[in-house]
């Protein structure tokens, strides 16, 4: 699995999948926030799996 998600949209979706996931903890406590999980461990992985069906990469060119 080559990264295919550049450093900022990484720091940007653990924050998001973190946002996400408190739903299950504070606010409506919905089940529903534990979509959450997908933007926090594509984040934390570096890898997206629909970004490599379709050929996109955010990563810098090297």
């Amino acid at each position: 699995m080559k990264k295919n998600i550049g450093n900022i949209e990484r720091i940007v979706r653990i924050v998001v999948g973190l946002a996400i996931l408190s739903l299950t903890v504070v606010g409506p406590q919905s089940p529903w926030g534990l979509i959450g999980i997908v933007p926090l461990s594509t984040g934390i992985i570096g890898w997206c799996p629909p970004y490599a069906m379709l050929g996109i990469s955010t990563c810098k060119k090297s």
